[in-house]
């Protein structure tokens, strides 16, 4: 590798020097898959973190960059600026569901049919539920990362991933192949999940809904330090494309990738027919909750890999393979009382509050009643006894209430006329199911709009959290989202709250003043603007360019960007035109809030429209994100492997197999000063 060629040529890092360098690299790669993927380690804590002290300090006297697959490259320095979409070379499709046996025994009909009496036999895997991921292994090096997106197209999550310590950033044992493709769920383990939320809690912050909406928002963290705090582990279960393939069934894959140091699910097994996988379905609804992580089914696979591809796939799922989801647990219990909750734009929600009970594993306490027709259907009184079940194994919702039990006494639960947070006027939607509390002044949508405001996905303020923005709307120091931007002349006012302090406050004032940087995207995300969620924002701020344009674009200018509909332009009429819109983009632009984001060149302007780039080694001018980004800009697709599909291959210095394969492909190839050229940069 041209880091160890760079090495030999410095006078100070000496042979003996390097060779230990690479032992010590070995050594911790080995005792992180003992420890992190087979839970089985060999050093004390204090031992391991002597070598990775060793190591640290003999890569600081290198004269160029550790490389990116060294355990001591975990975690990154510096913050992303973003995430740039990846295409994926292998479509990511879903699995399709079934719920009896029957719907089993009709999938295994099909399979028998299509495979025209040859002999076939069934790999049995818990069906995870995490979040999708591939990853991607060049030369056995860890190199890209992505989610599964809509199934074609997925976000870059690499840095975030390489804190995962079950992750290997360079593959272990012999005969690994040029490319590697695997896939798998990221999940938050449920013990530590727990654990820490209990310490949320304590620092008095949200605590998180559930394990998988919240390695969901860990792995869009642009700080990878954050997601490294949070414990997420990686479980293979799939692959995308491997070059060579010499596995002829799934099986013995994860047999190979075990000897690579990829973690993959312990609980796999082999089913010769569908009989056997049958027979294991009440044992596998029983023996989930012992699992460290959550699952709500099984995943039925035809074990031989030719034989997949003679059964091929439709457009949205494969034809190999089908999702036994486990039967919803349901409970009973007695319906306390019902809240009433006030969102950001005024709806008001019935949640019922019940005795405690135990479902799914957890005890539950709270559960959905989406609406008030909801509660009209139900028939539901205080008193009741109701029938809860977790939708998807995540939303408690009552289902039915059961009404031979209902006591004499029970009082029917009546929609509120008045807002049960200020006391003001509530009007229900013209032809719609929710009621609204119409009270500007109304706090509790004032919490809630604080809440979204600063929330990851819009203007993403750190240390914003709901306990803190409910405790400053209390005590007056926030009255609108605007006043945020006015808290540092308050900063000794704010080091009195109870349980700030002054470091907590100054982190809160450096989250608000880097806020004020984000693009107009993300400000529009924020603004609480109705049908307005982040893809729209995006939309409209990348073809209108600034929000003096956006507040003055003519309906027919707003109707001409891609997914925007009259319903949103209404929703952004009506904003900006009120007064207190007005005063709000008034006061944020006073603030030093961005107001502009770059304009989306149209189709035909950009250079590389329409066409599938695959990036491959180490450029001078920039990082790969950065290139990445570059080309998404220019209207190209950013792909991870090459294919007959791909239209381009840029490289720069130790491009590896991707070249190779360009060139066999007969693919444009570009090194780094030719596509610089290209696109008109020196």
């Amino acid at each position: 590798m041209a880091f160890f060629r760079i090495a030999r040529d410095n006078p100070i890092m000496s042979a003996s020097d390097e060779k230990k360098i690479e032992q010590l690299r070995g050594q911790i790669r080995g005792h992180d898959h003992l420890y992190y993927a087979l839970g089985q380690p060999t050093l004390t804590d204090q031992q391991y973190d002597q070598l990775l002290t060793e190591l640290r300090t003999l890569e600081a006297e290198l004269p160029g960059p550790v490389p990116p697959d060294s355990p001591t490259q975990r975690v990154g320095e510096k913050p992303l600026d973003g995430f740039v979409h990846v295409t994926h070379a292998v479509l990511m499709l879903s699995v399709d569901n079934t719920y009896n046996d029957q719907e089993l025994r009709e999938f295994d009909a099909r399979v028998a049919k299509a495979l025209g009496g040859q002999e076939y036999r069934y790999v049995v895997d818990p069906k995870i539920d995490g979040v999708a991921a591939t990853l991607l292994y060049e030369q056995g090096v860890f190199t890209l990362a992505a989610t599964r997106g809509d199934g074609k197209t997925g976000d870059d999550i690499t840095q975030n991933v390489r804190t995962i310590r079950s992750v290997p950033l360079r593959l272990l044992g012999a005969d690994i192949p040029e490319l590697l493709e695997v896939r798998g769920e990221v999940v938050w383990p449920t013990e530590d999940f727990q654990r820490y939320n209990v310490q949320r809690a304590d620092q008095g912050e949200d605590v998180f809904a559930n394990p998988r909406n919240a390695t969901t928002g860990s792995l869009k963290q642009l700080d990878p330090k954050i997601a490294a705090s949070r414990g997420l582990q990686f479980v293979a279960h799939g692959f995308g494309h491997i070059e060579p393939m010499t596995a002829k069934t799934d099986q013995a894959l994860f047999e190979q990738l075990a000897q690579w140091g990829i973690p993959a699910s312990p609980y796999r097994i082999v089913a010769e027919n569908i009989d056997e996988v049958i027979s294991q379905l009440s044992q596998w609804d029983q023996r989930r909750h012992q699992l460290p992580y959550e699952t709500d089914g099984l995943v039925i696979k035809v074990d031989t890999l030719a034989q997949r591809v003679v059964l091929g796939a439709t457009n949205k799922y494969p034809r190999w393979c089908i999702a036994y989801k486990f039967a919803a647990e349901q409970a009973e219990s007695v319906l306390v009382k019902v809240d009433f909750q006030v969102g950001k734009l005024g709806t008001i929600t019935p949640r019922a509050v019940m005795e405690p009970m135990l479902l799914s594993g957890t005890t539950v306490r709270h559960a959905s009643l989406h609406n008030f027709d909801q509660v009209q259907r139900l028939d539901l009184h205080i008193g009741d006894t109701v029938v809860v079940e977790k939708a998807g194994e995540i939303i408690p919702q009552v289902i039915r209430v059961v009404t031979e039990k209902r006591p004499i006494d029970a009082k029917k639960v009546i929609e509120p006329n008045k807002c049960p947070a200020c006391g003001g006027d509530v009007s229900r939607d013209e032809g719609g199911v929710y009621i609204r509390c119409v009270n500007p002044a109304c706090k509790a949508q004032l919490k809630e709009r604080l809440k979204h405001f600063a929330g990851r996905d819009q203007m993403d303020i750190e240390g914003a959290g709901q306990v803190l923005m409910a405790t400053l709307v209390e005590m007056g120091f926030v009255k609108s989202i605007v006043d945020l931007y006015d808290l540092r002349d308050k900063r000794k006012d704010l080091i009195e709250i109870e349980r700030m302090g002054e470091k907590s406050v100054e982190n809160l004032l450096d989250g608000i003043d880097k806020s004020k940087k984000q693009p107009l995207s993300r400000l529009l995300a924020a603004l609480n603007i109705r049908h307005i969620g982040s893809t729209t924002a995006e939309l409209l701020a990348e073809q209108i360019g600034d929000m003096d344009a956006l507040m003055n674009a003519s309906d027919d200018q707003l109707l001409e960007v891609d997914g925007v509909g009259p319903e949103m332009v209404a929703s952004v009429r009506e904003f900006f035109a009120s007064d207190a819109g007005k005063l709000i983009i008034e006061r944020l632009q006073k603030a030093g809030l961005n107001m502009t984001q770059p304009r989306r060149p149209s189709a035909g302007d950009q250079l590389l429209a329409g066409k599938t780039v695959v990036v491959t080694g180490t450029w001078e001018s920039m990082g790969r994100k950065e290139l990445q980004a570059l080309i998404k800009q220019l209207g190209g697709k950013v792909s991870s492997s090459v294919s007959k599909k791909t239209d381009m291959v840029v490289y720069g210095e130790a491009p590896g197999s991707k070249l190779d394969k360009a060139n066999k492909l007969g693919v444009e190839t570009l090194d780094e000063k030719q596509f610089l050229s290209l696109i008109g940069r020196p």
